[in-house]
């Protein structure tokens, strides 16, 4: 009998479920499942399995190298002295709970995996496994749940374009009617394909870069949230490419202009109660709130290693383009790093939440999550103080007032990035030495490779790699 062939005793509950789903999968015309995950570049790595051998990946994983947790993004390869060797394998879980018939891919199905060693104990490198374990500390010690969103936009070229060129493939404005109208049916197949999937979509509209749009989808649990966010970005990039169409969602494909951002919405509840709202502090936040922000904010240039983690992301990071450049926060204050939303009167127990700007899309979704979630609870833990809020654009603060509100500039190079990270003891906690160390590995090897270019040859290297 091969390592392959499910038994009894290798995960006998799941196992069972498996060939069941196995067997629904294939009565629907499903051939195949995509097993994905995101790795520390932020690039989504895949296998796949015939739907026949589902029972059999679920019992014992797939194999898959670990030297990927030190890949960039261009594939090429580095190292800490743990991982980017030759040696070594991982199996890869597919979580049954999330699988998804894709309905932009006839034939396929998909699932995110858990990366698990050939012992059977969690990759200390896994960034979903790494949220999963924070999201339950926090309710573990803080009766603390969580419900996050990830917007994604993305920019739509022509896929006739010469080379590596992008080309708009829409013409009209920003929010424009006219952009929704030439991109209509695709738009439409899109949104389709989304709801077959299960995935709730708010909106759908035309952004302010040439080319641009953005998806917003509902709340769910972070893990969850952080799926959805890799889910939809495979169902954009299918749906388009049988429209002819091509897509990015690179920090910025351009060197000048608004980049493609993936904002994070956050909010602390405990007890079926939203934290964020109906409380005595700021805009109805409580306590606890106020100080889950402080956390975050105190923690924001580290954070932009695992936020905005691509050289291509300093492109998009600049002021008075909406980007968040500043360790600052407001109440719908779309230049402020940390956004307070309150939502509109009658709906704000279920709607408050925060909004994180300084995030993109090279960003791997579940570090991200990750992180910030552990910046704020180690405000919510010590009682951070919230300093005074900004209104308007902090680019034009005077610079003695910015610098007595506490109000300054992220790390403008990737480089200044990973300096915050190494000295954050909370995120490294968070994630672990393991994974701190890939991180920093990665984020320098980034830096390294893009020596020498100017912003427009940093943006063509990361044009379609995300």
């Amino acid at each position: 009998m091969s390592e392959s062939d499910p038994v009894p005793g290798g995960r006998p509950g799941e196992v069972e479920r498996a060939t069941a789903l196995s067997g629904e999968l294939t009565g629907q015309g499903v051939h195949g499942v995509v097993l994905a995950y995101v790795d520390t570049a932020g690039i989504a790595r895949v296998k796949t399995v015939p739907t026949a051998k589902l029972a059999a990946a679920t019992a014992w994983g797939v194999g898959m190298s670990p030297v990927f947790d030190t890949f960039l993004a261009d594939d090429s390869i580095v190292g800490t002295d743990v991982l980017g060797s030759p040696d070594g394998d991982l199996r890869l879980y597919p979580d049954l709970d999330r699988l998804t018939v894709l309905a932009a891919q006839p034939g396929w199905a998909w699932a995110p995996v858990d990366r698990i060693t050939q012992e059977g104990a969690p990759h200390p490198a896994c960034g979903r496994t790494v949220l999963r374990r924070i999201v339950a500390g926090a309710a573990e010690r803080h009766g603390i749940t969580f419900r996050a969103a990830v917007e994604v936009e993305w920019v739509v070229g022509r896929g006739d374009a010469d080379g590596d060129a992008f080309v708009p493939a829409v013409s009209g404005p920003a929010y424009g009617a006219a952009r929704q109208v030439e991109l209509s049916d695709c738009a439409a197949d899109l949104l389709a394909a989304l709801a077959a999937q299960g995935v709730d979509v708010e909106q759908f509209h035309p952004e302010y870069a040439a080319g641009q749009f953005e998806v917003s989808v509902g709340a769910l649990g972070p893990v969850a949230a952080a799926d959805h966010s890799v889910l939809v970005r495979q169902t954009i990039r299918a749906v388009s490419a049988r429209h002819g169409l091509r897509v990015s969602f690179a920090p910025a494909v351009l060197g000048q202009g608004v980049g493609n951002g993936g904002h994070l919405h956050l909010s602390a509840w405990r007890d079926g109660t939203n934290l964020h709202a109906g409380g005595t502090a700021r805009y109805g936040m409580t306590a606890e709130a106020e100080s889950f922000v402080a956390g975050v904010l105190g923690h924001l240039p580290a954070l932009t290693a695992l936020t905005a983690p691509s050289p291509a992301s300093r492109l998009r990071l600049r002021p008075s383009q909406w980007a968040g450049v500043f360790t600052a926060w407001g109440r719908e204050t779309r230049e402020a790093a940390l956004r307070i939303v309150t939502g509109t009167a009658g709906i704000r127990d279920r709607a408050a939440n925060l909004e994180v700007k300084p995030v993109d899309l090279a960003a791997n979704p579940y570090l991200a999550l990750a992180s910030v979630i552990a910046a704020g609870l180690d405000g919510l833990t010590s009682s951070a103080p919230l300093p005074e809020e900004i209104t308007g654009d902090p680019a034009r603060l005077d610079p003695a007032a910015a610098a007595a509100r506490g109000v300054r500039r992220l790390p403008v190079t990737l480089t200044e990035s990973v300096a915050a990270f190494r000295t954050d003891g909370v995120l490294h906690e968070a994630l672990g030495p393991v994974l701190a160390d890939a991180v920093i590995a990665v984020r320098l090897g980034e830096a390294g490779s893009v020596e020498g270019l100017d912003d427009d040859g940093v943006a063509a290297a990361y044009r379609w790699k995300y």
